[in-house]
């Protein structure tokens, strides 16, 4: 794949997109670049006015939709306001913060960054297939390497909490549901992303969740090496809007191990390809979230 940049993508004139976590960050980023080349962005944001303050640096269409994806009862009011969909980008996150639940009473992680982007996918399908070309990008993290999901305690209620095995856990199900979802709706096509190390919010969030002056510092330091949001924001801008992008692949920097680099295909580990056990994330999924997708 030649070096791929915000200049290659197409015009998106008459497209539809919704972006969760929108108001900063990775989200922020994509909105600004999907809406300058013409589309109209459906900003989910779980704070409205932070939404708001973010949809005034945007130059072109947008709207912000409430949406707190740790609340099914939130995700389910959001969905119903879209009619009609091109793309879904499932680019909110929360990273390696202290246990705590959901609205619904999931781990936080597990709950936000998993379950709450697959029921308003599911939510959505209805709209999406009203739109030839549909697509779903996933946003996953190099953390997926580290992640295990263990069926029998999803939500750490039986174990030792890790805020890091989480998170690994998390990021893991991103690709697996991905990849499921690919096999299931043939009229979707779903793929993933990641944005190597990009200098965002997340890291000083999880510092200051943990009130860690080490994790502080190791932030400060992760951000001397991490590449721009404009950078870490193009695999899901490529994955989102590239004629060449594939159903049920993954895609990632190409440089420094997908630390940092233009976008192209990134390694999944063989928990990321088990097939079985992303069938068997699915049925879980349906039975936590009591939604069930209206798939063929």
């Amino acid at each position: 794949m030649s070096r791929w940049t915000e200049a290659d993508i197409p015009d998106q004139t008459g497209r539809t997109v919704l972006v969760t976590g929108a108001n900063s960050g990775l989200g922020l980023r994509t909105t600004q670049v999907l809406a300058e080349r013409g589309a109209h962005v459906i900003m989910g944001c779980r704070s409205v006015q932070r939404g708001e303050a973010a949809r005034r640096t945007v130059q072109g269409s947008a709207e912000v939709l409430e949406l707190d994806l740790a609340d099914l009862g939130s995700v389910r009011s959001a969905a119903e306001k879209v009619s009609s969909l091109d793309v879904l980008i499932n680019n909110a996150g929360i990273m390696a913060v202290p246990y705590g639940k959901t609205v619904d009473g999931f781990e936080r992680q597990f709950g936000t960054n998993h379950l709450g982007h697959a029921a308003l996918t599911w939510l959505l399908l209805p709209a999406l297939r009203q739109r030839p070309g549909a697509r779903v990008v996933t946003v996953a993290s190099l953390a997926h390497q580290y992640g295990h999901i263990d069926f029998d305690d999803p939500n750490w209620e039986h174990r030792s909490y890790s805020y890091r095995g989480s998170y690994g856990q998390s990021k893991l199900a991103n690709i697996l549901f991905a990849r499921e979802l690919e096999r299931r709706s043939p009229d979707v096509t779903s793929i993933a992303a990641h944005p190597g190390v990009t200098a965002t919010e997340l890291t000083n969030n999880m510092a200051d969740a943990h009130n860690s002056l080490l994790l502080r510092l190791g932030g400060r330091i992760s951000h001397l090496f991490s590449q721009s949001v404009e950078m870490g924001a193009l695999p899901q801008l490529y994955a989102a809007t590239s004629p060449d992008a594939q159903g049920g692949e993954y895609y990632g920097p190409d440089s420094f191990n997908g630390y940092r680099g233009y976008p192209a295909k990134a390694r999944m580990t063989s928990a990321a390809r088990d097939d079985l056990a992303a069938s068997r994330l699915w049925d879980l999924t349906v039975k936590l979230t009591g939604v069930t997708p209206d798939l063929p």
